[in-house]
């Protein structure tokens, strides 16, 4: 299987902290990745690096082939970017955010149909600003998924959808994932990284304590369920336990 994002030797410091160290990585086409950790591990940093959004100090970076900084723009038609804190004007509207950001794109999307399979159709003609935390959140989704990419990232997925809402959405990225849709997530939801996550990867200060499967994760910890082992990599059952 083709491989979609490769990180050899990833590192990162802040003066003298390190935030990430020498960190590997690769994801094959039509997968689904899921990049862990609590707040503070380096999740949020590792993105920027891959995405060429923040420089990384050291290491290689490939998606699709491409060099993230250098060939930026044609990186970019193909690569989709949800954000958790995105900020657009006042008054603009569902259907006026959509069109501006199809515009930017050679081969768009019909966003009119993500729209409807992300459960906004309704809200085609009501301001941003109007719009739920869920629906901002399915919204950015559907954001990131207008360019057409073969590859997206997630960043904290389903954060303030209700569990009707977060199941569609599962859904949906199930169904682009069976169409050849590479996944870059981020999350804090184990029940999510289960259902949807071939491979994950857990951070712990900057570094990997656990590359592999969920079911991996669970045999290689002492634990039966992902949410204890989680904790058990992260450290943070002892801290539940103090």
């Amino acid at each position: 299987m083709q491989t979609t994002i490769r990180v050899s030797g990833l590192e990162k410091s802040y003066g003298t902290l390190n935030v990430i160290k020498k960190i590997d990585i690769t994801v094959a086409g039509g997968e689904v990745y899921g990049l862990l950790g609590a707040n503070g591990a380096g999740k949020s940093t590792t993105i920027e690096c891959i995405l060429g959004t923040r420089k990384a100090d050291r290491g290689e970076i490939s998606i699709l082939g491409m060099n993230p900084q250098k060939e930026r723009k044609k990186l970019f038609e193909q690569v989709g970017v949800q954000f958790q804190e995105a900020n657009y004007p006042d008054k603009i509207k569902v259907n006026e955010l959509c069109e501006e950001t199809a515009c930017l794109y050679k081969s768009p999307a019909d966003y009119d149909g993500l729209l409807k399979q992300f459960g906004l159709a309704e809200k085609k003609s009501s301001p941003v600003s109007e719009l739920s935390g869920g629906q901002k959140q399915r919204l950015f989704i559907v954001l990131a998924l207008i360019p057409n990419p073969r590859v997206v990232f997630l960043d904290e997925l389903t954060t303030g959808l209700d569990t009707k809402a977060r199941r569609s959405v599962w859904k949906s990225l199930q169904e682009l994932k069976g169409k050849g849709l590479t996944v870059f997530l981020t999350s804090h939801f184990m029940d999510e990284v289960e259902e949807l996550c071939d491979r994950i990867g857990i951070l712990k200060d900057g570094e990997f304590v656990f590359c592999g499967t969920v079911a991996e994760a669970v045999e290689k910890s002492p634990y039966d369920r992902l949410e204890d082992a989680y904790l058990w990599f992260t450290g943070e059952e002892k801290d539940e336990n103090e």
